[in-house]
């Protein structure tokens, strides 16, 4: 089994590609050895690497947010970590009924019924333009609301707490929603 890594525009998040479909559906973030729980042995095998401090995992990657140490010292024993997990066979997710870190109660999306058509057309943007570039970097981002204007969005993987995220969503997103949606005003991270 041959492990590629990408790296991120998050220096602190590294990609790591197993070529294996890693989540068939959804996305699933743990932020800490706590959440990864009883939803994931991959996940809370990859906190047991010391200065792992996230792991995500999407349709065929996984990405691993370390704090102040070095990617040279963290990368073998992380590579070796999920090598082992796929070759043994074992479920990436233990819980059947989705993604458990990705959905809490939450993610409960937000916006008046009147808006419901613009937020259809928002979703849409999101799912088909923006998912994908984020993808590539190693994490995802999903809607969450739209108020007074204003659009929530809620970022995670290689996004959550990328210095460069800002950017991609004030100057990115932001100008692509308010091209094709004039009801788009700005875009907030949540």
């Amino acid at each position: 089994m041959f492990i590629q890594t990408e790296t991120t525009p998050n220096p602190a998040t590294l990609k790591f590609l197993p070529g294996k479909v890693v989540m068939p559906e959804g996305t699933a973030d743990f932020r800490d050895a706590a959440s990864a729980g009883n939803s994931s042995q991959l996940a809370a095998k990859l906190f047991g690497v010391p200065g792992v401090t996230g792991v995500f995992f999407g349709y065929d990657f996984i990405t691993v947010t370390k704090d102040d140490g070095e990617w040279q010292h963290l990368k073998p024993a992380i590579l070796g970590t999920i090598m082992e997990h796929f070759m043994s066979g074992a479920p990436v997710m233990i819980n059947t009924n989705g993604a458990g870190a990705a959905h809490s109660h939450n993610d409960e999306e937000f916006f008046d019924d009147a808006d419901a058509e613009i937020v259809e057309t928002i979703k849409e943007l999101i799912e088909t333009r923006v998912r994908p570039a984020v993808a590539q970097d190693g994490g995802d981002i999903t809607f969450r609301g739209f108020e007074n204007g204003t659009v929530f969005l809620h970022m995670k993987g290689a996004c959550a707490g990328c210095p460069s995220s800002t950017a991609t969503l004030k100057h990115g997103i932001q100008n692509l929603l308010r091209h094709f949606v004039p009801e788009v005003q700005q875009v907030e991270q949540i």
